[in-house]
């Protein structure tokens, strides 16, 4: 394989183009596990019939696991907004469009959403009362079983040339409740500090969806409270406070 050609940096891992495939190798801290569970999601969730990159193989390349799966060519809607940003709320149409979409499919073979955030919850180091709170509120929530990305971000959509859109990076896949979704994708808007453009998004959403907006804040506390399962600092304050909320208004 060959590892010149880098076309991205996340966290924990770095992204190869080789040819007509995308390498996305692991940091040795990744386990088998984690791993092949993504490998996995990205199966089911092509299988569905949902655009996404196909899965080639998982190897390991000097003793670090990777993903090998299809390249797709084309930008991602973070870029393209960047690029044009008078056309951004166009894109941001279309991104909850896309999001939409995915939400009509059903993938019953990915883990469920409420159980992962029960797990999330019992991990996430609030004190014992908080906790109790969010596992009541979560198990009130309605039970559904939609396709749901779990970080469905502008840097997660790629438009190829030809004007079709692929979800890429599915290691947080699951099944469940499109709300909690679409919570989920605000709270990262509103932590990377884009307050507008979370607001507009949520709007967009609810307004396709004919969804009431307090229904979505209601999963807010909750996956507030999932994400500080990754430590890190510059978020920990803002999670806690919405994780402590009972109500948004």
């Amino acid at each position: 394989m060959n590892l010149k050609d880098v076309i991205a940096e996340r966290p924990g891992k770095t992204i190869y183009r080789d040819g007509g495939n995308t390498i996305k190798l692991m940091n040795p801290e990744y386990s088998a596990a984690d791993v092949l569970n993504e490998a996995l999601n990205l199966s089911i969730v092509h299988e569905v019939g949902f655009k996404v990159p196909a899965l080639r193989e998982v190897s390991k390349i000097n003793d670090r696991w990777a993903i090998v799966m299809d390249f797709v060519e084309g930008k991602s809607m973070l870029e393209l907004v960047r690029e044009n940003p008078s056309m951004a709320d166009r894109y941001l149409e279309r991104f909850v469009d896309i999001q939409l979409d995915m939400h009509t499919h059903s993938a019953r073979r990915l883990r469920h959403h409420t159980d992962k955030m029960q797990d999330k919850i019992s991990h996430c180091g609030l004190d014992a009362t908080v906790r109790y709170e969010l596992h009541t509120r979560l198990n009130g929530m309605p039970r559904h079983n939609k396709l749901c990305h779990g970080d469905f971000t502008l840097g997660n959509v790629i438009i190829t040339p030809e004007d079709e859109a692929y979800v890429i990076d599915w290691s947080h896949a699951t099944q469940g409740n499109a709300s909690a979704d679409a919570a989920r994708t605000y709270l990262r808007f509103k932590l990377a500090g884009h307050d507008d453009f979370a607001e507009k998004y949520l709007g967009a959403f609810c307004r396709k969806s004919d969804t009431a907006r307090q229904y979505v804040q209601k999963w807010l506390s909750i996956v507030a409270a999932s994400q500080l399962v990754k430590k890190v600092p510059e978020e920990r304050d803002l999670l806690i406070s919405w994780a402590n909320v009972a109500e948004y208004s």
